[in-house]
């Protein structure tokens, strides 16, 4: 990585995006940590007993009907949401850290209820529990990763959240499709219990972002963790020039350390515009590639549980192999080459199987996914740090991953429903096909490039000149 001696990546740069982003692991983890086992929770699987009980003190499943498990399901979706409306405004009035620190809580409370759940009810607080964390964690994680990463490779570094996120499922479906017997599903929903606590000790070696430091009147305490962060000989003039120009207010001692410039800076746009482009960006994306995968395991039944471990393992692999064109082609490059992927995608998912091609169809379906990785994945958690400045990041972040769980509930309950009242044949694709156009129309005409820009005033002021 090509980095001037100001923006290197330190080893402890390197430790601090690690930490971080192990909320979005678990975000993925939980996502999709019932998908392989459920059958075995359920006492659906012939290889449990009838009565469904071991000689240990909890029972080895838990019978429930097909209403039940998508309440257990679902009701994660619910945390998530109110995970995300909450963090926002807590990491903006209490601090990045702060807000991290409780997400772990979470992490570990609602793991725990889950692995020891004797009955549905426990299992149902244990999801909503570990639904919050994941929701506070994939809008402060992001959040936080954009105010220290370098400015010119925070798109390299924000992908790394949906990076995490992959990591997050690959690791649950291979511990599922090992564990999905007997009672060791258990110890896939404990293994949840231990991220969290690796992360809440972790925790500890992480310091308040800086950038929320200066907003808060507390420029010389960030400036010396800016210092750590980019080393010792490290120069960061053009860094805090950059808090200045975001309206980090300064007085005393602080001013002096941040040169007044002469003339006035560009104001920032009025928050119901900041916040409209991150949450119509956001919105229902984490649900994309899962279509495909249960296209996928409809089409080819016999190898399923297998077959979704390999399909998280292109995502992660696309994802990691894509994650540095943000900051080469630009943010809105990625955003377009991407949903004009999926769009054609979604065309070769319809004439696949509506002319019965297996084939096809697959191979649609694991391009739908790659595609997804290119932009729609990793560039929306980078985008909704960069439109807005640090007084207002919280709170676009926080609504905008609250419309993502909001799309990803609806898509999840209602995808089924528009597929049977178009009469199946593959039809609901020609509507994802419109929907991407229609996307796709937006972010070129709506979407300003972020790439290169010191901070929001920056994006928005060249955006409104170029319009004029």
């Amino acid at each position: 990585m090509a980095l001037n001696k100001s923006g290197r990546v330190t080893p402890y740069l390197i430790y601090l995006v690690f930490i971080t982003t192990l909320g979005p692991l678990q975000f993925g983890y939980h996502l999709a940590e019932l998908n392989a086992p459920q059958a075995v929770i359920t006492c659906e699987k012939k290889s449990i007993n009838s009565a469904g009980i071991t000689s240990d003190s909890l029972p080895q499943c838990l019978p429930m009907t097909p209403s039940q498990f998508g309440l257990v399901s679902s009701v994660y979706t619910l945390g998530g949401l109110l995970g995300a409306l909450l963090a926002g405004p807590v990491s903006t009035r209490y601090g990045r850290l702060i807000a991290l620190r409780a997400t772990t809580i979470f992490f570990v409370l609602g793991p725990v209820a889950e692995t020891v759940a004797p009955a549905i009810p426990l299992l149902i607080l244990g999801r909503f529990f570990s639904g919050i964390g994941s929701g506070a964690a994939i809008v402060v994680g992001p959040i936080y990763i954009s105010e220290i990463a370098p400015p010119a490779a925070r798109g390299l570094f924000g992908a790394f959240t949906q990076v995490m996120t992959n990591v997050g499922i690959l690791l649950t479906q291979t511990l599922g499709y090992f564990w999905s017997h007997r009672s060791l599903w258990r110890l896939i929903l404990a293994v949840a219990g231990l991220i969290g606590a690796l992360e809440l000790l972790g925790l500890f070696l992480v310091p308040e972002s800086p950038t929320w430091l200066a907003e808060n009147h507390k420029v010389n305490e960030a400036r010396q963790v800016l210092q750590r962060i980019r080393g010792r000989d490290a120069d960061l003039d053009a860094e805090i020039e950059g808090w200045r120009a975001s309206g980090a207010p300064t007085s005393g001692e602080e001013e002096s350390l941040l040169a007044v410039p002469s003339e006035g800076h560009p104001t920032n746009q009025p928050p119901s515009q900041s916040f409209k482009l991150p949450g119509i960006l956001i919105t229902g994306l984490p649900s994309s590639p899962w279509l495909g995968v249960s296209l996928l395991q409809s089409i080819l039944p016999t190898t399923a549980t297998l077959l979704t471990v390999m399909i998280s393992a292109l995502n992660l692999v696309m994802t990691l192999v894509c994650s540095p064109l943000p900051d080469r082609i630009g943010r809105k490059t990625c955003l377009l080459l991407s949903i004009s992927g999926m769009g054609c995608s979604s065309i070769l998912l319809a004439l696949g199987i509506s002319t019965d091609q297996k084939a096809l169809s697959a191979i649609a379906a694991l391009l739908f996914v790659a595609c997804f990785a290119v932009g729609l994945g990793p560039v929306p958690f980078i985008l909704a740090s960069e439109l807005v400045g640090p007084e207002a990041v919280g709170a676009a972040q926080s609504w905008a991953l609250a419309a993502n769980w909001i799309a990803t509930f609806i898509i999840a309950q209602f995808f089924p429903v528009l597929n049977d009242a178009l009469g199946g044949r593959g039809k609901v694709y020609w509507v994802f096909a419109v929907m991407a156009a229609l996307l796709g129309g937006f972010i070129y005409r709506w979407v300003p490039e972020t790439k290169g820009k010191a901070n929001a005033d920056e994006v928005w002021g060249r955006a409104d000149r170029r319009e004029d």
